[in-house]
This record gives structure tokens, C-alpha cells and sequence, in this order.
């Protein structure tokens, strides 16, 4: 824990918080700074373990195939599945086109002057 401090060094910080704090108060600083140490060990090693149990069940759950998604299977109307190739193509155009409104059903906004189609 102290790898980088040498015993010179520690017993200079302990004279300056002996100084600082007093010999009664530095045995109670002491065991408040120590259990603070112990509650953050014990907090991270239960964060650590919580993690890693996460990490065990993403890896042991079976991976779900996803359905393919077909948005033209989801039409609303049935002939498009019922019918003729033909008569299928012709309701499928219509229902591509069903929600885009054409050039002259566009009101111009009031502030703008209408512009004429392009022939």
C-alpha cells in the first residue's frame, strides 16, 4: 500500500498530524480514517462481484434469433396476398403512393407565393 513511501517519509507525516491533531484526536482519526478505508473496500468488491455476476448471465443467456421483418408481407389490404401477380403489383403502387400527396394537393404556406407545376 505504501511501496512509494519510504519509513522516513511516513514517520515525517505522523510528527505533522501529531502536531496538526494532538495526541487524543489522532488515535480517533485514525480508526475513522481506517473503517472509511474497510466500507470503500467492501463497497467495491460488492460493486466488482455485482459486475461480473451481470457480465456470467449476458453470457450464459441464449441468444434470441429476430425475425426477419417484411414490411410489404404487413399490408392492410388482402388482395395484394390473394391475387394475381399482375393486379398484386398495381396495389402495391397504390399503396406506395397512398400517403404522398401530390404536387397540387400542396397548399403553399401563406407568407410564400404559389408556384406553378412544372410541365
Amino acid at each position: 500500500m505504501f511501496g512509494s513511501l519510504g519509513f522516513t517519509e511516513l514517520f515525517f507525516i505522523f510528527v505533522i498530524a501529531l502536531l496538526i491533531f494532538g495526541p487524543r484526536k489522532l488515535p480517533e482519526l485514525g480508526k475513522t480514517i481506517g473503517s472509511a478505508l474497510g466500507q470503500f473496500k467492501r463497497a467495491s468488491e460488492d460493486f466488482k462481484r455485482t459486475w461480473e455476476d451481470e457480465v456470467d448471465l449476458e453470457k450464459r443467456r441464449p441468444v434470441e434469433p429476430r425475425p426477419a421483418v417484411n414490411t410489404m408481407a404487413r399490408s392492410s389490404e388482402p388482395e395484394i396476398l390473394d391475387a394475381d401477380p399482375s393486379s398484386a403489383r398495381a396495389a402495391a403502387d397504390r399503396l406506395s403512393h397512398a400517403s404522398m400527396p401530390s404536387v397540387e394537393e400542396v397548399e403553399p404556406p401563406a407568407n410564400e407565393p404559389a408556384v406553378p407545376p412544372v410541365a
